[in-house]
């Protein structure tokens, strides 16, 4: 992410190239005269500490930047106002860092020293997105998101590997049921009768009133269908550990589906106390598509336009412009994947849901255009909706967008 607009000049700049155990530090002055550095100082207190004290004492007068590289959570200890009292704080893109230092002629060199160079180059550019005192609310949403979104892969992940240790233990049952895990009746196969020859014993009748007593209603064709597929699965070799593994999968799919459900149940609380509240008036967006929104976005007073926030989603298209001739071509995935994941959620979100949007994407359809690039487009519609509601503090009116 980066300022479209180049940020004032500033009197002298510290750039920060953050790592797991160190952080490189050099500090510059408008006229690139080196003031203090490169040099490395532990990621701890006491190192903190002992760098910004020799910082502070080799600053001049006037506007100081601090530009921290975002390293996935590395950095967020370092951007932010309260660590570099009386600076501009801002967060610099590493695809930007890289494509300095390829400038640079370092394109295959990659150390400390080099990083915090091109940092610097890109700070008295003025380049850089602003960093404010994060929310406390935004932060534990932030936390939230997370937290389900990597819940959601590993339910998944053991989603598939159930079904390939069901397929173990009961030969042909899919034959019977294409969609196990998706019907109350394949969960209670799965949980009670992964062992076929129970089931075979059981008849379908008694199925029947064994799936009543449990709250289940399972017409008869289904149980026969069933019935006969147990009857018929062939005998596996390995049924009796595949069962045992069916088990303990069972159990953490359950585990997995109780941490969804609690996390999207924070997410729901604390989403209507940050300015994220009014994108729960759109249609077909809920509290999963607007908090993860707000997670990507963070701080909203940090992204003056609406543009701006959608090319650091890295969903603008690649450009190429010779001699007068311009060629557009894919989206870029220049910038954040979870702000990217966002926006096109969001605009499938109203693709579904929003009569307006609905009939803008039969426009596209009629004019030939492919799902990937009507999704883009959604996108796109989305995130100018998205914007000026949390920018505005208003409710979604359909008259405005249609």
């Amino acid at each position: 992410m980066s300022s479209s607009v180049p940020l004032a000049p500033a009197a002298a700049v510290v750039a920060v190239d953050v790592g797991k155990r160190l952080a490189a530090l050099l500090v510059t002055d408008a006229a690139r005269r080196r003031l203090l550095g490169p040099l490395d100082f532990p990621m701890t207190g006491a190192g903190l500490a002992g760098v910004i004290t020799k910082t502070q004492a080799v600053l001049p007068a006037g506007l100081v930047r601090v530009g921290v590289e975002a390293a996935g959570h590395y950095h967020r200890p370092l951007a932010t106002p309260a660590v570099w009292p009386g600076c501009q704080v801002v967060q610099l893109n590493p695809a930007h860092v890289s494509e300095q230092r390829r400038v640079m002629g370092r394109r295959r060199i990659k150390t400390d020293a080099l990083d915090v160079e091109a940092i610097t180059e890109l700070l008295l550019a003025g380049r850089g997105v602003p960093v404010g005192e994060p929310s406390t609310v935004i932060i534990e949403l932030t936390g939230w998101v997370g937290l389900r979104r990597r819940r959601v892969l590993t339910r998944v992940a053991t989603r598939n590997q159930l079904l390939s240790q069901l397929d173990r233990c009961f030969p042909g049952l899919t034959m019977a049921l294409p969609n196990v895990l998706g019907t109350r009746v394949g969960w209670l196969i799965a949980e009670d009768f992964a062992d076929p020859r129970r089931l075979a014993r059981l008849g379908a009748s008694r199925f029947i009133r064994f799936a009543a007593a449990r709250g289940l209603q399972i017409r008869r064709p289904v149980a026969d269908r069933l019935i006969v597929a147990a009857r018929e699965a062939l005998p596996s070799p390995d049924a009796t550990v595949a069962r045992q593994i069916l088990g303990a999968d069972l159990s953490l799919l359950s585990s997995l589906q109780e941490q969804v459900q609690a996390a999207e149940a924070a997410m729901a609380k604390l989403l209507p106390q940050t300015p994220f509240a009014p994108l729960l008036t759109v249609p077909g967006w809920a509290v999963v598509r607007a908090s993860n929104y707000a997670a990507a976005v963070g701080d909203p007073d940090r992204w003056p336009s609406a543009a701006q926030l959608y090319r650091a989603a890295g969903l603008s298209p690649v450009q190429y412009e010779s001699a007068g001739r311009r060629r557009d071509s894919s989206i870029s995935r220049e910038g954040s994947v979870s702000l990217r994941r966002a926006l096109i959620d969001l605009g499938i979100g109203l693709w579904h849901s929003d009569p307006a949007a609905k009939r803008y994407g039969r426009q596209l359809r009629a004019r030939g255009k492919h799902g990937g690039v009507i999704a883009c487009a959604m996108a796109h519609r989305a995130n100018k909706i998205a914007f000026a509601l949390v920018r505005d503090q208003a409710g979604y009116d359909p008259a405005r967008w249609d």
